[in-house]
């Protein structure tokens, strides 16, 4: 297993290092604390404004704990530790991230925290504990969801932040001499009766079949689209590895939808298949409709996080 000092666990906060691109077989630099803020897509106003309007505000003392690792209730505040996990929003002071008391990150104004287990809905991963005084807003996931439908952009912010980590993993993965991981992963988003509903709120999107074997798309390649698959099943690889089978309900490319980035893997049509093609528009508007479709796309994200992150073990 790799030294936790190289390949800790990124369901926890990363983010890329900013040293230069390594060169043939020199591994990549150790990873370090991830910000929300670091990420060019996440803008603190907006944030802040989605708190503010749809949160609960929540004072610390230097030195209680906001949430505890492996915890999937919040703590400290006027919330009980049987209350359903929250997503925080700094507004003033100094909090720290710890693992097994290891240090991972220190945030500041502006950032949000706390995401991974409100949208997963799984324990904590990391500690949280005032360094000082703090001022914050928290969102549980019934409110996040709400908070969506008036401010759908954030959910995109959110993808962003988690894209990043993604990037970070294939390119790790890429990078290696030795082949992938020979496991893969089976991915669907939507249920049939949410499939449905989503299709019927999209206000634009185009229907395209592809037959089996057929390049749906490739490594490197520029794109403005998401797609969901309605029928059939497409294969993700990278590097000519096969990380991922996305089934009936299932979505690929968000990437590109988000940040018009270059496609981080190939998807090449397992079998004959039908798709929705989506453009970032059409997405926002569905998301305003009925945000439990960004939910779901953001749930999905997380647990693609989790299994891409074990690859690296």
């Amino acid at each position: 297993m790799p030294d936790m000092e190289d390949d800790f666990d990124f369901t926890k906060p990363q983010v890329r290092p900013q040293a230069a691109e390594p060169q043939g077989d020199t591994p990549p630099a150790p990873s370090a604390p991830f910000k929300a803020a670091s990420s060019q897509y996440y803008r603190p106003e907006i944030a802040e404004q989605l708190f503010r309007a749809s949160g609960k505000e929540e004072r610390f003392s230097a030195g209680q704990l906001l949430f505890a690792e492996d915890d999937k209730a919040s703590k400290g505040g006027i919330f009980s530790k049987k209350s359903a996990s929250r997503m925080y929003f700094l507004v003033e002071g100094e909090v720290a991230l710890t693992i097994g008391r290891r240090p991972l990150d220190s945030l500041k104004k502006g950032e949000v925290f706390g995401e991974m287990a409100v949208i997963s809905e799984r324990p904590r991963s990391a500690t949280a504990t005032a360094k000082t005084d703090v001022a914050a807003y928290s969102l549980d996931s019934a409110e996040l969801q709400a908070a969506l439908a008036q401010t759908p952009e954030f959910a995109l912010m959110l993808m962003s932040v988690m894209f990043d980590r993604l990037r970070f993993i294939a390119a790790r993965l890429a990078q290696r001499k030795t082949a992938l991981p020979s496991a893969v992963r089976e991915s669907s988003v939507f249920d049939p009766p949410l499939l449905a509903q989503f299709e019927a709120a999209l206000p634009r999107s185009a229907t395209v079949r592809h037959w089996g074997a057929a390049t749906i798309m490739r490594e490197g390649q520029s794109g403005a689209f998401m797609y969901v698959v309605k029928s059939g099943r497409v294969a993700i690889s990278i590097r000519e590895n096969i990380v991922e089978y996305v089934n009936a309900g299932g979505t690929f490319g968000e990437m590109a939808l988000v940040d018009q980035s270059p496609r981080t893997a190939a998807a090449t049509a397992e079998t004959e298949c039908v798709l929705l093609s989506i453009d970032r528009p059409s997405l926002l508007e569905a998301v305003k409709v009925k945000p439990a479709f960004a939910m779901a796309m953001l749930r999905a994200i997380t647990e693609r996080l989790r299994f891409m992150n074990s690859q690296l073990s």
